[in-house]
């Protein structure tokens, strides 16, 4: 939660920053319901941020869901690397 509150601090003190959530998903499961997870997992990263007083129009939200994966391995621990929100400014 530290490194995540730092973003927000970023965000909240520089108005030119933009920030790209990209939500994540392993290969578990349709692509529909990855593509939705992987939403799911940027949008409350964002929450998190705007209760950090970042400024919410300028953090933008899209899924990847199982199609960048970390670790493209078959195996639970590539599958939990898989599962990520990135940040990208």
């Amino acid at each position: 939660l530290d490194v995540l509150r730092a973003h927000a601090s970023y965000v909240a003190s520089n108005p030119n920053a933009r920030l790209v959530l990209q939500g994540h998903a392993d290969e578990r499961g349709t692509r529909e319901y990855n593509l939705a997870l992987g939403e799911q997992r940027a949008d409350a990263v964002r929450r998190f941020l705007v209760a950090e007083r970042a400024a919410s129009d300028r953090i933008d939200t899209l899924s990847y869901g199982e199609e960048r994966p970390a670790d493209p391995n078959h195996a639970d621990s590539s599958w939990a690397l898989n599962r990520r929100v990135e940040l990208e400014y």
